[in-house]
């Protein structure tokens, strides 16, 4: 069973262990990265269930009047396996982003950082532009458009703001980048169905998956570390 776990995560590990983004180019073993793997399983079911309660609340009030606790604990638990199944587009979109960034630097190197900002910019445009062109109304206000990008943004700016302090100011566009981009790229699904429910579900799901794999990696690397200084 563990040479099979390996044989899966060895190019997941290998690729994180080689990617210089606030890890420090330090390794990650197969061991922590489960554990990094279940650990950001757990804040995805968790967040889904209960962002899915109070989003959906209109729905489950008349089923705790009635009463309803089968009903109730089936959605809950529904939510909850969504919440898995987001927080596995999450780590795959980090995986994914961790690539991306090494192939950046590569080929951009110190117009990394620029083509990223503009990447930010076009991505936020897109979020208030294009969809207020395809599910507006006329009439329509464009205020809860715009809204909602700069949500989005408010919190890449937050956790890039804290991922700066945690490493370096040179990781801050790098993070915003990632928080706001890639975020967007995996809220991709519901963002074409505007379904306002489920936007929020998703986003206030996606969002803590994203911010602590952003935040936590560096802690799971430094394990290793210690663990080797240790003898382990």
């Amino acid at each position: 069973m563990c040479s099979l776990l390996t044989w899966i995560f060895h190019p997941v590990v290998d690729t994180i262990s080689r990617a210089d983004y606030g890890v420090g180019g330090s390794k990650v073993s197969i061991r922590n990265w489960i554990k990094f793997f279940v650990h950001t399983l757990i804040i995805g079911g968790l967040a889904a269930t209960i962002v899915g309660f109070f989003v959906r609340w209109d729905e489950l009030l008349p089923l705790i009047q009635e009463g309803g606790w089968k009903n109730i604990i089936s959605i809950l638990a529904w939510h909850l396996f969504v919440g898995f199944t987001f927080s596995a587009v999450s780590q795959m979109g980090y995986f994914a982003y961790l690539t991306i960034h090494q192939f950046g630097l590569s080929m951009f190197r110190s117009f990394w950082n620029s083509v990223q900002f503009l990447l930010i910019a076009f991505v936020l445009f897109d979020l208030v532009y294009f969809r207020f062109q395809a599910f507006a109304d006329p009439g329509d206000s464009l205020l809860p458009y715009i809204g909602l990008a700069g949500l989005v943004l408010l919190i890449g700016l937050v956790v890039a703001y804290f991922k700066a302090k945690q490493s370096t100011s040179s990781v801050f566009i790098s993070a915003l980048f990632f928080m706001v981009v890639v975020t967007t790229i995996e809220w991709i699904p519901v963002l074409q169905t505007n379904d306002t429910k489920w936007l929020y579900i998703m986003l206030f799901t996606l969002v803590p998956c994203n911010a602590f794999q952003l935040l936590a990696l560096p802690k799971y690397s430094q394990g290793v570390i210690r663990n080797a200084k240790n003898g382990a």
